[in-house]
């Protein structure tokens, strides 16, 4: 049972962390934003793009990666899976949110608001 328990949390820690990395790949992320938004370094986000180190389900880095994970699926839902729409949206100044999401989503409570921001405006659709 702790056997097949630790698989899982393993497993979670993997496909979390893959999806992540292809997150900041589609939206062009440098290993500096990614981290910022992560708490992590930019080095440890390059170990993390190159499979060397995997987010874990007992660190705050963990959590912040679902919100970006759920702020991305949002967003691509939104944008129809186009990309360049969502990189564009995120790069641009929201009157709503007082600045560019891409910007806020550096801070914890900046990618809670824009995740949140996102959501609300998808249940309006």
């Amino acid at each position: 049972m702790a056997t097949a328990r630790l698989a899982r949390t393993a497993d979670e820690n993997r496909v979390l962390s893959e999806a992540v990395a292809r997150v900041a790949r589609c939206w062009k992320l440098t290993n500096e934003q990614l981290g910022a938004i992560l708490g992590l370094s930019s080095a440890t986000v390059s170990r993390l793009h190159a499979g060397g180190f995997r987010l874990n389900r007992s660190n705050k880095a963990f959590e912040l990666g679902q919100y970006l994970v759920r702020l991305f699926r949002s967003l691509d839902s939104l944008m129809g899976s186009d990309d360049a729409a969502a990189i564009s949206w995120l790069r641009t100044a929201n009157l709503d949110l007082g600045a560019r999401p891409v910007d806020l989503i550096r801070t914890i409570r900046g990618l809670s608001d824009v995740a949140d921001y996102v959501d609300d405006y998808r249940a309006r659709v």
